[in-house]
This record gives structure tokens, sequence and C-alpha cells, in this order.
């Protein structure tokens, strides 16, 4: 059954952002099969990344990979990442 990752992030700069996003240093969404990136239509530095895996086990390895990273720590603003499946 696929398993989700959601994370909400305050970027601050969206332009600045993406490039680095793009990288994908940690490697997290390497085995994902699905991935999107949403902006809120009232502030577009406020992002929603979205990412679908085979399993949970796919999923909870990525999150793992990007929090023992930390490219997240450089966010105040953020929520995630949340491992999900759908109810």
């Amino acid at each position: 059954m696929s398993a989700f990752i959601i994370t909400r992030i305050q970027v601050g700069d969206y332009e600045t952002w993406r490039p680095m996003f793009d990288q994908d240093r940690p490697q997290a969404r390497e085995k994902a099969k699905v991935q999107r990136v949403f902006r809120n239509v009232d502030d577009p530095n406020h992002v929603f990344v979205f990412l679908e895996f085979a399993s949970v086990d796919d999923a909870e390895e990525a999150g793992q990979r990007l929090v023992e990273s930390g490219v997240l720590d450089r966010f105040d603003d953020k929520h995630g990442p949340n491992v999900v499946q759908e109810a």
C-alpha cells in the first residue's frame, strides 16, 4: 500500500529555495513515485511538498534521511516530514 510524505515549509524566498530542493542532497526523493510542490495562493513562499512512495518503509526511510540531513533545520516555520497513508 502506498504511503506519502507531506511537509509544509515557509521557505522565505521560493526562487532561492527551489534550486536547493531540486538538488535533493539527502536523496529523500530517490524512491518517490510521485512528487509535487504546491504554493499557497496568498503567500507563494509558503510551500507544501507531497511525495508518494510504494510502501511505508520507503516513506519512513526517506523521512529519516530528510531529518538526519538537517536541510529542514534552516526553516523556523515548518511541519513535517509527516508519513501518512490514505484513510
